[in-house]
């Protein structure tokens, strides 16, 4: 039976809960320009999120989640340098920002360069082992490595933390495709196309 290509996908996510994570307490005005920032970024206002964050720096040049949240910003916008250049600030300053590593490892990835991509997701998962999007993104990295096996089981962590992940189910059937294993790899088409409406938060 002919099956219908799938659109492999990665998945990126932005950060819920980030009072504490730079080095130092930020000034308080900072705060609050960060605090809009993160706001505008949850809507998709990458740009007006930028401006937010730039404020925020002004005051408090040692803010690490600022630097990662508009790292963010400008990766959503298609600015990758720039958004390599936050992402690396904001871990000189503060090496436990598990959501810099990953966005470092989509850089890499859009790169083609698998490896380095793998290192972050690697360390993203280090800090934080219960982010079920850093496992789809590290088997995305294993899948475009060939490594069918490892990117299953990255896929299968990721549907395990959380169920209803449609691109997870996507991804890993497509990874059971390229094993010739057709069966598992409809199964969840299936389940991905069932889930398909339903909202998602990454």
């Amino acid at each position: 039976m002919r099956r219908t290509c799938q659109t492999l996908a990665i998945v990126a996510i932005i950060t819920l809960s980030l009072a504490g994570l730079s080095q130092a307490a930020p000034a308080k005005n900072a705060k609050s320009y960060f605090d809009q920032g993160l706001t505008l970024l949850k809507k998709g206002q990458n740009s007006q999120a930028i401006a937010k964050f730039d404020q925020a720096i002004k005051m408090d040049p040692k803010y690490a989640s600022a630097y990662e949240l508009r790292g963010v910003a400008y990766y959503r916008n298609g600015y990758f340098s720039k958004a390599m250049i936050d992402l690396d600030k904001a871990i000189k300053l503060n090496p436990k920002l598990a959501v810099a590593y990953n966005y470092r490892g989509l850089i890499y990835s859009k790169n083609m360069e698998h490896s380095k991509a793998l290192a972050e997701y690697n360390k993203a998962i280090k800090l934080n082992s219960k982010q079920p999007v850093f496992y789809n993104n590290r088997g995305m990295a294993y899948y475009r490595s060939k490594a069918y096996d490892k990117a299953i089981a990255d896929f299968s962590k990721a549907i395990q933390l959380n169920p209803n992940f449609v691109t997870a189910y996507q991804n890993r059937a497509q990874a059971y495709f390229k094993k010739k294993d057709d069966k598992k790899g409809k199964e969840d088409m299936r389940r991905a196309l069932s889930l398909k409406g339903q909202k998602q938060f990454f």
